[in-house]
């Protein structure tokens, strides 16, 4: 058996509590219950009700306003009674004309209000939630807008913001992974700049990418490496970063050109030397 609340939704000024004050318009469970259609889902809550068989059963802004109340406080069902037999504020949010410091169900009835209000019916009220809500962030916003126009014509200039005041492509130079990195990209770049010039050397420059390869996964397999193991590893990657630069440059003199490369690698290119040179200067 269900029957409708014959009070209709009172303000939060004419909630009353036995301390003689007034719920803050400003507090979130105020201004949720004021964004939520509790009377537009009512009907169809109630059809899971007969109209004259069995005991009356809750409201829906009860059963609603509870099931809210557990799921943004993360608690169980017993703690969301006693919390709403604590607070006013969560009273008056699922439905209580004033104080009462008893609990308003038994935390039993949390289970029937889950199956009451089923996944679909949920569902509706989140959408209906949410244009209520985007309807009065798009009043505020035009009333900032107005504001906001003298302001934005006297900005001047472009501001960089990072955490070491570099461009976004580099990341914070005190990783040894970062170092790992620029190697392999400077072996590439080293695999290319041979290849034009294949029938012109004899041999091709040594890297030793497999050593420097086996001594980064070394350091990468420690869990909490030392400050010592770390800075050795910084150390042993700008060595054979170092060689591959000179190896560069050997390649260049002899007539390799890094016209070759495409504009994506010739961007790395720079960026490892950027990376070598801060490490460097740490």
């Amino acid at each position: 058996m269900y029957r409708k609340s014959q009070n209709p939704d009172a303000p939060e000024e004419a909630f009353e509590l036995p301390f003689e004050g007034k719920l803050c318009e400003e507090n979130r469970w105020v201004i949720l219950a004021n964004l939520i259609p509790w009377a537009e889902f009512e009907e169809e809550y109630a059809q899971n009700f007969s109209e004259e068989m069995g005991a009356p059963a809750k409201p829906f802004r009860m059963a609603l306003g509870a099931l809210i109340i557990k799921e943004k406080l993360g608690i169980s069902d017993r703690e969301t009674v006693e919390q709403i037999k604590e607070n006013p504020y969560l009273q008056y949010f699922i439905g209580e004309k004033s104080y009462r410091n008893e609990a308003p169900f038994d935390p039993s009835m949390m289970v029937h209000f889950r199956q009451r209000i089923g996944r679909s019916l949920l569902q509706k009220i989140n959408r209906r939630i949410v244009r209520q809500a985007r309807g009065f962030q798009r009043e505020e916003s035009s009333t900032k807008k107005s504001e906001g126009v003298e302001r934005r014509k006297e900005n001047r200039g472009k501001l960089l913001i990072d955490a070491t005041v570099a461009p976004a492509d580099i990341k914070y130079p005190t990783d040894v992974e970062l170092l790992n990195q620029a190697r392999k990209t400077t072996e590439l770049i080293l695999d290319i700049l041979y290849k034009s010039l294949k029938g012109q050397l004899s041999k091709k420059p040594r890297t030793h990418r497999k050593l420097a390869r086996k001594e980064y996964l070394k350091f990468a397999k420690k869990r909490r490496p030392s400050r010592k193991e770390r800075r050795n590893a910084v150390k042993k990657q700008l060595q054979y970063l170092q060689r591959n630069f000179q190896n560069i440059e050997k390649l260049i003199e002899k007539g390799a050109s890094l016209e070759c490369l495409s504009r994506r690698q010739y961007r790395n290119l720079l960026v490892s030397s950027e990376i070598t040179r801060q490490q460097q200067w740490m």
